[in-house]
């Protein structure tokens, strides 16, 4: 029995691996500016490209998955990101870049909306909680990972973008391998539309909730496609050895999350929300200010360290408060994933007017929304 539910579980885990591929859109965007001289608002349409999709279709798929499964549903995405990342191939210009982070969007979108509630089909009940933190530890991992696999594919051949090639590969394994088993899926008997959502939103406590997870995506999208303009920028950093600050910040949400785990169920997760908060704030002021590529790189570890918990921090104590409404919230709060549309963009913007450093007060003042609207959970 044991082992017929670990081949159940192991491929929709694998498709965390392939959820984990949006994050190589910060070592893109810097690629990209290189390849095709852009301006830094013309580069962070890259990321725009990914993560307004977010907005634009998160309960359509839901309101589909209810009509035609999780697992068809949950395919469907795989093999989308698995299309967006050969497209750079038949022709490698500005237009068809954007056209694969299309693809890669829309797809990240569709595994998103479909993975957790498909994982907690094949785990038992009890075990769910557990399941997540690991299937999020798993996303970080790949996120962390893309970044050294560029840097490998330049030293070894001479192209970035062969990590398309490898992300490829997997994708297709990944749906391959969900096509072939078969999970009994639930039923759910109340479904989020876009009626009883929007109207949630008239409701103070739930609106600022979803601003602030519009704004924590937009930090962490911020974060990953701007460390290299910073540390090329001000420090004269080469873009390969840029790209390895990238990694440091993945690595340090990949420890930040999986300690997490651990002292969420021990502590205050108010407190913690407040301190998380605060010390991104505090952190991020020391990265704009640093005199050296060294302490930027402390920096950016110590951001990715206590920022790593912010969204499920958000996203938890919210349910916790209307878990009657946990749909439509949850359908609101995929929605506020747009923010990693819209922050870059305002940075890159930010960028070309007055440099790299300041361009980073964006994210100083997403941090210091989530830290004034984390008492407004505590009113509530």
């Amino acid at each position: 029995m044991r082992g017929q539910s670990i081949k159940l579980i192991a491929p929709v885990l694998l498709s965390y691996i392939v959820m984990g591929f949006v994050d190589i859109v910060g070592v893109s965007t810097g690629y990209a500016q290189r390849d095709f001289s852009l301006t830094p608002d013309m580069a962070q349409l890259i990321p725009s490209m990914v993560f307004v999709w977010f907005f634009v279709l998160s309960i359509p798929v839901g309101v589909l998955q209810s009509r035609l499964g999780k697992k068809r549903i949950l395919i469907t995405g795989v093999f989308l990101t698995s299309l967006g990342m050969f497209v750079p191939f038949i022709h490698y210009s500005y237009p068809t870049l954007l056209l694969s982070f299309l693809f890669l969007g829309v797809g990240n979108t569709v595994i998103q909306v479909a993975s957790n509630p498909l994982l907690k089909d094949a785990v038992p009940e009890s075990k769910f909680s557990s399941f997540m933190s690991l299937s999020q530890f798993i996303k970080a991992i790949s996120s962390l990972i893309g970044p050294l696999i560029v840097t490998i594919m330049v030293t070894r051949f001479g192209d970035w973008k062969h990590v398309f090639l490898v992300y490829g590969a997997v994708s297709i394994i990944s749906g391959t391998w969900l096509i072939m088993v078969n999970i009994e899926e639930a039923q759910t008997t109340q479904k989020a539309s876009f009626s009883s959502s929007l109207k949630l939103l008239r409701n103070p406590l739930v609106l600022s909730m979803v601003v602030s997870i519009f704004l924590i995506v937009g930090l962490d999208v911020g974060m990953n496609t701007n460390i290299q303009n910073l540390l090329v920028q001000k420090f004269g950093l080469t873009l390969e050895k840029a790209s390895l600050g990238i990694s440091v910040y993945f690595f340090a949400l990949m420890v930040s999350r999986f300690f997490g785990a651990i002292l969420l169920a021990k502590v205050k997760n108010f407190s913690f929300l407040v301190w998380s908060a605060l010390l991104s704030c505090l952190f991020i002021i020391l990265l704009m200010v640093s005199p050296s590529s060294s302490l930027a790189i402390v920096s950016i570890a110590l951001i990715g360290l206590v920022s790593g918990n912010l969204f499920p921090l958000v996203f938890s104590l919210t349910i916790n408060k209307l878990p009657e409404r946990s749909n439509e919230i949850s359908a609101l709060m995929i929605m506020a994933v747009v923010g990693g549309a819209v922050i870059p963009p305002v940075m890159g913007l930010v960028n070309k007017m007055l440099g790299a450093s300041l361009s980073f007060v964006v994210l100083l003042i997403c941090a210091l929304y989530v830290f004034g609207s984390s008492f407004i959970l505590k009113k509530h």
